[in-house]
């Protein structure tokens, strides 16, 4: 982390969460950011559902929701960039205060609501992108929609064309009702139509699924025989938690999803069993709680053939990701892996 970074960081934890976030991203945009060299290697280089990543460390979406810091983020070290939610019309989300520290924690819980500038704002942003980078969009719904699944239709019809690979989230606990489309029944139905209209984009793209953390095993297993079923590409495993277990920050009881470091355990056995249900025929995007390469490490090995990471920065720096593909290259060397794919599942039964 550079002498600039620790200060900034200083600075922003002074400051309102959210408003902190609002300044990151704007210093982003000012390019008060240094660029950084690729981090890459032969062993880090891998792909996932036809991605080629010079690196499997990603960043999640809800950074940046609006696609406003493309091209610095593609300069940050990340192996790919995750933005959005977005939905078909703008929406402010829910009131503030709606972002919450919990630094005793390692964690954060938020109640945004998809808050976002729309599909056609973002997609005007996603069209002047940076070529060389790998960029996807997390798909929502409108709060008020009367067809919820028809709104992730029409985000990737919209939006399709600029990106490299799309997700569809129905796993976020801050917009009511919207994880009732995990049930098998309302899943499928959405993936289907999810899938026709990737089907009608001018380039074809892998679609992920993003689950929640809160599912029961009876639940992930008919998650992981629609996903097959329809075809999806990857799920990337896990959204925030309603779970409050373990917490001492001062914002605990404060409603929202609940992400960092409390929910690396939970979120990391539900890849293992996914990993476990479908045999490691789907590839798998880890995500919750991970802070370092030893967090990201255990993740591949639990099934993660790649990983994402948010909460974290905003303790440690957008350096961060960076630091973690590097050492995670030097874990994988000492262990005996001469690439990523080698080292997945290969803990999966620690964590079953």
């Amino acid at each position: 982390m550079t002498l600039i970074e620790q200060l900034g960081l200083m600075a922003l934890k002074r400051v309102e969460p959210e408003r902190a976030h609002r300044l990151a991203i704007r210093a982003l945009k000012s390019g008060l950011m240094p660029a950084r060299a690729t981090v890459t290697s032969p062993r880090l280089r891998t792909e996932v559902a036809g991605l080629a990543l010079p690196n499997p460390v990603g960043l999640a979406a809800g950074f940046d929701k609006n696609a406003e810091c493309l091209r610095p983020l593609s300069q940050a070290g990340f192996g790919f960039v995750e933005v959005g939610a977005v939905t078909p019309r703008p929406q402010p989300g829910n009131p503030r205060p709606r972002m919450f520290r919990l630094p005793e924690d390692g964690a954060v819980i938020n109640r945004f609501g998809f808050n976002n500038d729309g599909m056609a704002t973002v997609a005007a942003r996603l069209a002047a992108r940076p070529e060389r980078a790998i960029i996807g969009l997390n798909l929502g719904a409108n709060k008020d929609s009367a067809d919820r699944a028809e709104d992730f239709v029409t985000v990737l019809s919209h939006c399709g064309a600029h990106l490299d690979f799309a997700t569809v989230n129905v796993s976020s606990p801050n917009t009511e009702n919207l994880r009732d489309l995990q049930g098998a029944a309302a899943l499928e139905a959405l993936l289907q139509s999810v899938i026709e209209a990737r089907d009608w984009l001018p380039r074809r793209i892998p679609v992920f699924l993003k689950i929640a953390p809160d599912l029961s095993d009876s639940e992930l297993a008919d998650i992981a025989r629609v996903v097959i079923y329809r075809g999806i590409d990857g799920i990337i495993a896990t959204n925030t938690t309603l779970s409050r277990r373990g917490l001492h920050g001062n914002h605990r009881a404060e409603k929202g999803g609940l992400s960092g470091a409390p929910l690396f355990a939970r979120s990391t056995q539900i890849l293992a069993r996914l990993h476990q249900i479908t045999d490691g025929a789907v590839p798998l995007i880890g995500v919750g709680g991970i802070s370092n390469a030893e967090d990201a490490y255990a993740k591949i090995k639990a099934g993660a053939s790649a990983v994402q990471l948010y909460t974290a920065l905003a303790y440690r720096g957008l350096s961060l990701a960076g630091e973690i593909a590097q050492n995670l290259d030097t874990l994988l060397e000492q262990d005996g892996f001469a690439t990523v794919a080698e080292a997945v599942g290969t803990g999966r039964k620690d964590w079953l």
